[in-house]
C-alpha cells in the first residue's frame, strides 16, 4: 500500500516540499488554513501598483530556485534584479553613502573613518572565539572587525534581514555561514577567500554574489503556481486542530467548510511558524512547545509609497538604503521598489517599500500605527528630498513578521531533533528551521522531502 504525507502549511517551504514529493510519486497533501496559497508571501496590485507585502524578492543561492520555477511553470516569468539594484546605501548623520563593495570602494569611502578601515587589518590576527554558541553577532563583529563596523555595517544589514538586533542574534544560529568563516578557517577575510572554491564545487553561491529574483507578478504567484501545479493535493480554508498519534500512524484532524475532517497519514511535515506549531503539538509534547514559545516574531509594519518621479529630489541609483540604530530614525530602511523590478508602477512615477519596527523598535507599535507610519513617511521623505505627498500608500502590519535565531537558539533546534527522534514520521520545517530566507526555505524543502521520502 502507498503511504500517505500531509503537509501543514501552503507557504513556499510546504508547497516546494510538496512539489519534490510528487515528483517522486508520493501521495502528499497540502493543508492551509487561509483561502489562497502563499504564507507570508502577498501580492497586491492596485491604481496601476504591484506591492509585495511580505518578501519582496529572492536571492538565487541554489540550483533548485530556477529548478522550482520551471517545475511550476514559471520559467518565463521569472525576472532579475536591474543591475542599478547592486548599490546600497547606508544612512550616516543624515547623508546617504554607498556601502562600499570592493578593497578600492572600501579606501574611498567616507561612510567609515579612517581607523575602522585600518582595524580591517588586524582582522587575519584574530583568534577564534570560546563559545561561539552562545556569542552574539555584535560581540562577534566587535572582536573581529570593530566597534565602527558593527554600528554602521552590521546593525543596519541585521535589521535589513531578521528586522532584529546584532545584540540579540546568535551568530551560530544566525549567520552561521559567518560564524563557519571563523571556525573553519580562522578568520573573515581569508575564509572568504578560501570558501568561494568550495561554493563552486556545491553549485552554490554566497548571497552577497547570488542573483536577486522575483516574478513579474510578485513573489506571490511563486507558491500560487506551485499550488495550481499540486491541484486537488493543496486543500485551503483547512484549519488543522490536532495531530494525534495512531499505532504507527498519524491522525490529523482539521476544519475546512465549518465541517470537522479527518486524515490518516504516515508522514506529517509542519511548515507552521512556531508559535503555531507549538499550540498543536503541545499535547504530544509539552517541553516542545516551551522551546517553540520561546522563539521571538518581532511585529512589522511595510509601507508602500508612490510618488510623482519630478517629485523625487535624489538620484534613485540602487536597491534603497538601511538606517542605523544610531541614526534615532522610526523605521529600519527602505527598498526602492520601481528600480528593481518592472511593471511595480504607473509611467512617470515611482514606488518605494518601507520597514517600520522589528525587535529594535517594537515599541512603537505601543503608538497608533498611523501615526507610526506618517512618522517615518516625514523621515522618509527628507532623506530622499521628496517634495510632494505620496500619490499611492498601502500598509501592511504583521504583528508576529520574522523568527529570531537569539542566543541559545541551538537549544531550540537541538530540541527539534530530539522531538523529531522520538516521534518518528513528524517533521518540523518552515523558516524558523535553517534559515529565513526565501533560498534557504527552497533549500531545505529539497532536504525535508528526502528525509520524507526515506519515511515513506
Amino acid at each position: 500500500m502507498s503511504k500517505k504525507v500531509v503537509i501543514l502549511g501552503a507557504g513556499v517551504s510546504g508547497l516546494a516540499t510538496a512539489l519534490w514529493l510528487y515528483k517522486k510519486d508520493v501521495d502528499v497533501t497540502v493543508l492551509e488554513k487561509n483561502s489562497d496559497a502563499g504564507g507570508a508571501m502577498e501580492s497586491i496590485f492596485e491604481n496601476g501598483y504591484m506591492f509585495d507585502r511580505g518578501p519582496n524578492s529572492g536571492l538565487e543561492t541554489t540550483e533548485f530556485v530556477r529548478e522550482l520555477a520551471e517545475a511550476a511553470g514559471l520559467k518565463d516569468e521569472m525576472v532579475y534584479a536591474n543591475p542599478a539594484g547592486n548599490k546600497r546605501y547606508i544612512l550616516r548623520n543624515g547623508e546617504l553613502h554607498a556601502l562600499p563593495m570592493s578593497p578600492p570602494g572600501l579606501i574611498k569611502t567616507k561612510l567609515f573613518s579612517a581607523s575602522a578601515k585600518f582595524r580591517l587589518f588586524g582582522e587575519p590576527f584574530i583568534g577564534r572565539s570560546k563559545d561561539g554558541y552562545y556569542q552574539s553577532v555584535a560581540q562577534f563583529v566587535k572582536r573581529r572587525l570593530g566597534e565602527e563596523f558593527l554600528d554602521y555595517a552590521i546593525n543596519p544589514f541585521v535589521s535589513g534581514v531578521y528586522a532584529g538586533r546584532p545584540e540579540d542574534l546568535s551568530v551560530r544560529s544566525a549567520f552561521p555561514k559567518l560564524y563557519e568563516l571563523e571556525e573553519k578557517y580562522g578568520g573573515l577575510i581569508v575564509g572568504t577567500i578560501r570558501s568561494i572554491r568550495e561554493r563552486k564545487k556545491r553549485k552554490e553561491k554566497s548571497k552577497q554574489s547570488a542573483k536577486m529574483f522575483s516574478f513579474t507578478r510578485g513573489m506571490q504567484s511563486f507558491p500560487k503556481a506551485i499550488a495550481a501545479k499540486l491541484g486537488e493535493r493543496v486543500i485551503t480554508l483547512a484549519d488543522v486542530t490536532s495531530v494525534v498519534k495512531e499505532g504507527e500512524k498519524y491522525k490529523v484532524t482539521y476544519n475546512n467548510a465549518g465541517s470537522e475532517k479527518h486524515i490518516v497519514c504516515d508522514v506529517v511535515i509542519s511548515t507552521l511558524p512556531a508559535y503555531v506549531a507549538s499550540k498543536l503539538f503541545s499535547p504530544m509534547d509539552p517541553e516542545l512547545a516551551n522551546h517553540l514559545d520561546a522563539i521571538y516574531y518581532p511585529p512589522v509594519m511595510v509601507v508602500y509609497l508612490g510618488f510623482n518621479k519630478n517629485a523625487v529630489g535624489r538620484e534613485l541609483d540602487g536597491f534603497g538604503f538601511l538606517i542605523p540604530e544610531k541614526e534615532e530614525k522610526s523605521f529600519l530602511g527602505a527598498i526602492w521598489s520601481s528600480v528593481l523590478f518592472p511593471a511595480r508602477a504607473p509611467e512617470d512615477t515611482a514606488s518605494f517599500t518601507l520597514f517600520i519596527g522589528g525587535s529594535r523598535n517594537a515599541s512603537l507599535f505601543n503608538e497608533d500605527k498611523g501615526l507610526v507610519a506618517e512618522r517615518a513617511i516625514s523621515e522618509f521623505m527628507e532623506i530622499m528630498k521628496i517634495i510632494e505627498e505620496p500619490v499611492y500608500k498601502s500598509m501592511r502590519f504583521w504583528n508576529k513578521a520574522i523568527p529570531q535565531y537569539n542566543i541559545g537558539y541551538i537549544e531550540h533546534e537541538r530540541y527539534a531533533d530530539e522531538f523529531e527522534k522520538n516521534n518518528k514520521g513528524i517533521i518540523l520545517s518552515g523558516n524558523f528551521r535553517g534559515g529565513i530566507s526565501v533560498g534557504d526555505c527552497i533549500k531545505n524543502s529539497d532536504l525535508v522531502a528526502k528525509k520524507a521520502s526515506e519515511l515513506v
